[in-house]
């Protein structure tokens, strides 16, 4: 099976002058290995591609692949998760993970929360100052967290973003607006325990492949799982598997958030409780990390007895599925036949 593998390289936008908070969502070179590694201990053929821009010049002078596996970010604009599942699909190339709506749409943080709540999942009370601190004027639920629109691994989250005042927030959502050239969130902070869920599959095959509870160190920064508390994880941070009431609810919800959300193969979602213990969406991630170590998907689905090569092979194999494939020699591909 030939698989391409596409991705944004940290070092590649290093030295192209891109900042470290720039380049935050990017990938190590070791996440490529890994991810190849596991991809050929499953039989496959792996082709490094690297950017979306380079995938789109191969498809554009005629190659093709069995899938494209994209871990690619994007650089720029509220849809750029999207970008390659969009050129795959302009292409009519098969791929893995979630379709362009989806990427954009989970990206956006305020369009996935109006669509999880709609789909009757909680999710905190939020507005949204599109290009002035002024439009959160009318906001009065305090304490609030603060944080931009459309970025992950934490950017833009930080000390700062727990505000107890007006004062505090405008502050707050001026210098991201200022920083991130793009809207910002304000939502009202949950002081209780954090979550993130792992779901692989599509449809009625979709699933929970566990619940990790975030928790933060005595040296973490306090309060936020930030972008500083997830760049030194190994340091600064504890992931616990969780399996009590409160995080079997919000595995229960994650799976309606993923549905709600319509996500494929596979995805992680975030919660946070409330101080009676209520899990809330705070939001979805459809590109989630893969990092062996590092990521939180592989970590939590390592807790619940599920290796780094067997977490590939599920997505690999969901996504086979939706096509009407299946990887040679697995026991689907012999239904199949």
């Amino acid at each position: 099976m030939h698989i391409a593998l596409v991705y944004d390289l940290r070092d590649d936008y290093r030295a192209l002058g891109f900042s470290e908070e720039e380049i935050a969502e990017f990938d190590n070179i070791d996440t490529i290995d890994q991810l190849e590694g596991a991809l050929r201990a499953l039989h496959c053929e792996v082709v490094r591609v690297g950017r979306g821009q380079v995938l789109a010049a191969w498809l554009a002078a005629g190659e093709r692949f069995d899938l494209v596996f994209s871990i690619a970010e994007g650089l720029k604009g509220r849809s750029r998760e999207a970008q390659v599942p969009a050129l795959c699909e302009l292409f009519d190339q098969p791929y893995l993970l979630s379709d362009p709506l989806t990427s954009a749409v989970a990206l956006d943080k305020a369009v996935a929360k109006r669509l999880v709540r709609d789909a009757g999942v909680p999710t905190p009370a939020f507005l949204v100052a599109n290009a002035d601190a002024s439009e959160l004027a009318g906001w009065s639920e305090f304490p609030a967290f603060v944080k931009p629109i459309a970025e992950g691994t934490g950017k833009g989250c930080e000390s700062a973003s727990v505000v107890n005042t007006s004062q505090e927030l405008a502050a707050a959502a001026a210098k991201l607006l200022t920083r991130y050239h793009q809207p910002v969130l304000v939502e009202t902070y949950l002081p209780g325990r954090e979550f993130t869920v792992g779901i692989v599959g599509n449809g009625e095959d979709a699933a929970v492949l566990g619940v990790c509870e975030i928790l933060l160190k005595e040296d973490a920064e306090a309060n936020i799982y930030s972008l500083h508390n997830k760049e030194l994880c190994e340091e600064l941070v504890i992931y616990q598997r969780a399996d009590d009431d409160e995080a079997r609810l919000a595995g229960e919800r994650a799976l309606a958030a993923y549905h709600a959300l319509e996500c494929r193969d596979a995805a992680r979602i975030d919660f946070r409780s409330n101080a009676s213990g209520e899990p809330y969406f705070l939001e979805a991630n459809p590109l989630a990390g893969l990092h062996p170590h590092h990521s939180d998907l592989p970590i939590l689905a390592a807790q619940n007895g599920v290796p780094y090569v067997e977490l590939i092979g599920m997505i690999l194999d969901a996504g086979l599925a939706r096509y009407g494939f299946a990887r040679p020699g697995t026991e689907r591909a012999r239904r199949l036949a």
